[in-house]
C-alpha cells in the first residue's frame, strides 16, 4: 500500500493511515510506503532555491516552517513517553537537510546528487512519524528507507530502477521482516544507485516507489491511497457528472497519466505488467469505497472511457524556408534533440505539402528542449533553411482514451464535430496506430470547453 503526501499531511489523515496499515496488516502480510507530507517536497525545493541564491534569510525562515509543520504533527499524535525519541530523529534528519541547504549557499549551485539526498529527506520525516504512531499503537512496524532496497542507475531526479538487484535486497531486507510479523514502511520517491548515491525517481514517484517493491516482492495486488474516489472519467472540476471508473487497463491508466490526469506517476505501471499484478486507486478518506482496479485486460471495451487534459503544455512549430532540406531527416534530428535532454514529446503532428511539423511539450521541458532543438538545427537556422522555431504558450491539451475505441466508425468525427459545436478550434491532432487514445491541442482557454463537450458526446458520465 502506498499512502500520498495529503494522506500524510495532518494528524488527523495519519491516524487513518496508521488505522489502514493495522488493518490490512491483520489480515495478511503488507508493505507499506509513504510519501512526504503533502507540501513539504515543494518546500524542501523552495529553501534549496532560496540557498542558491544566497538568501539566508528566506533559507531560515523555510527550515523553521518545516520543523514547525513536523513538530506540530508529532506532538499531535505521538505519546509523551515516545515523543522525545521521535523528535531527535525528526531533529537529526532536518539537521542533514540543512547541512546540504548550507552547502548549497556556499557553493550558489544545486548539485544533482546533493539535491536528491536533500528531497529524500522528506519522505524519511513523514515515515518517522508514522512507524512512532503504529509502534506506539502496539504494531511492529519497522522504517526501511527507499535507497536501501531499491537499486537505480546513476541518473539523478529521474531514476530507473535496475529490477534484478532490487529484488535480490527487497527479499534479503523485507521478505524476513514480513515472515517475522513486521509492517515495513519504506520511503517512496527514492532509490540509490549502485555506488550508492541517493537518487529519486521523479516527482509523485512514491506510486513507481510501490509498484516496484510489489514486482520485486510478487505481490498480491497494490493499492495506491490519494484524496479520491478512484480514476475517473475527467477532472470533476471541470465535469461535474464525471464518474469513478470501476475498471481500467493498464494501457488506459498510462495514457491517462501520460497526458495530464494527476492519477498516477507515469511510470507506475511498468514494474507490473510482466506479473499482471492487479492495482487499485482508493480513497483513504472514504476507506470503504471500492475504487478503481486497474487490470491487464478489461472486459469493459466500449468506445471512449475517459478525457484527461493539460494547460502545463507549449506547442513548438518547425517550418521548413528550403527544399533543400529533407523534411525527415529534420524530424529525426528534432526528435533526437529531445531525447538528448530527456523531454518527452507529448504529440507530434506533421504537414504533407510543406512539410512543417510541430510537436508538444511539458512547459517545464520547454527551455532545455529549445536549447538542444536550436543546438542540434544551428547550421540550418543560421543560413535560412528553416524557419526560427516558434513556441506556442497559449495552448492545452485534451486526450480522449479507450481501449475500445478501436475500429469504432465515426468516433473521431463525433468527438471534432462535439468540439467544433462549442466554436473550439482545433490546432493540431495525433493518434496512435493502436487508437488507444486522440490527442487535440487547442487554445488554453478552450480546453474546459473541449472536455466537457467530449465527456458528454462520448456518455462517459453513465457509460
Amino acid at each position: 500500500m502506498k499512502f500520498g503526501g495529503t494522506s500524510m499531511g495532518s494528524p488527523e489523515s495519519l491516524r487513518t493511515v496508521a488505522e489502514i496499515c493495522g488493518g490490512e496488516r491483520s489480515r495478511r502480510p503488507t508493505v507499506v510506503t509513504v510519501s512526504a507530507m503533502s507540501k513539504v517536497t515543494d518546500m524542501l525545493l523552495e529553501t534549496m532555491y532560496r540557498a542558491e541564491r544566497g538568501d539566508a534569510e528566506g533559507m531560515e525562515e523555510n527550515l523553521r516552517r518545516i520543523a514547525a509543520r513536523h513538530e506540530d504533527a508529532c506532538v499531535a499524535i505521538i505519546p509523551e513517553d515516545r515523543l522525545d525519541e521521535t523528535r531527535e530523529q525528526l531533529a537529526a534528519l532536518l539537521s542533514r537537510f540543512e547541512q546540504i541547504a548550507r552547502g548549497m549557499m556556499m557553493l550558489r549551485e544545486r548539485p544533482p546528487r546533493a539535491l536528491d539526498e536533500a528531497l529524500s529527506i522528506g519522505e524519511m520525516l513523514s515515515a518517522t512519524m508514522l512507524v512512532q504512531f503504529l509502534e506506539a499503537q502496539g504494531q511492529r512496524a519497522t522504517l526501511v528507507p527507499g535507497y536501501e532496497v531499491i537499486v537505480t542507475d546513476p541518473v539523478h531526479g529521474n531514476a530507473t530502477p535496475r529490477m534484478e538487484l532490487t529484488s535480490f535486497k527487497c527479499r534479503e531486507m523485507l521478505l524476513p521482516a514480513l515472515l517475522d510479523g513486521h509492517l515495513p514502511v519504506v520511503t517512496g520517491f527514492c532509490g540509490a544507485s549502485e555506488q550508492g548515491a541517493v537518487t529519486t525517481l521523479g516527482r509523485g514517484g512514491s506510486d513507481f516507489t510501490a509498484t516496484i517493491l510489489a514486482a520485486a516482492l510478487d505481490a498480491q495486488e497494490v493499492w495506491i491511497w490519494t484524496d479520491v474516489d478512484g480514476i475517473m472519467s475527467a477532472d470533476p472540476r471541470m465535469v461535474p457528472d464525471a464518474r469513478v471508473l470501476p475498471e481500467i487497463t493498464y494501457n488506459e491508466a498510462a495514457e491517462l497519466a501520460y497526458n495530464g490526469a494527476k492519477v498516477l506517476h507515469p511510470r507506475t505501471l511498468l514494474p507490473l505488467a510482466p506479473k499482471g499484478i492487479p492495482l487499485w486507486s482508493k480513497n483513504t478518506f472514504n476507506p470503504k469505497y471500492p475504487g478503481t482496479r486497474i487490470v491487464a485486460h478489461s472486459d469493459e471495451k466500449h468506445g471512449a472511457r475517459a478525457v484527461t487534459s493539460s494547460s502545463n503544455v507549449v506547442l513548438v512549430n518547425v517550418e521548413p524556408a528550403s527544399a533543400a532540406v529533407n523534411p525527415s531527416l529534420l524530424m529525426a534530428r528534432c526528435l533526437e534533440a529531445m531525447a538528448r535532454v530527456n523531454a518527452e514529446v507529448l504529440t507530434f503532428s506533421s504537414s504533407s505539402y510543406r512539410q512543417s511539423f510541430c510537436f508538444l511539450v511539458r512547459r517545464t521541458e520547454l527551455a532545455e528542449a529549445m536549447r538542444s532543438v536550436e543546438s542540434v538545427l544551428a547550421l540550418e537556422l543560421n543560413h535560412g533553411y528553416i524557419r526560427p522555431i516558434e513556441a506556442n504558450d497559449d495552448v492545452g491539451l485534451l486526450a480522449v482514451v479507450g481501449e475500445g475505441m478501436k475500429g469504432e466508425p465515426g468516433l473521431a468525427g463525433r468527438i471534432f464535430t462535439a468540439i467544433s459545436r462549442e466554436h473550439v478550434n482545433i490546432i493540431a491532432i495525433s493518434q496512435g496506430s493502436s487508437e488507444l487514445t486522440i490527442a487535440i491541442v487547442v487554445r488554453r482557454e478552450d480546453v474546459d470547453k473541449a472536455v466537457k463537450a467530449v465527456h458528454a458526446e462520448c456518455g462517459m458520465a453513465t457509460a
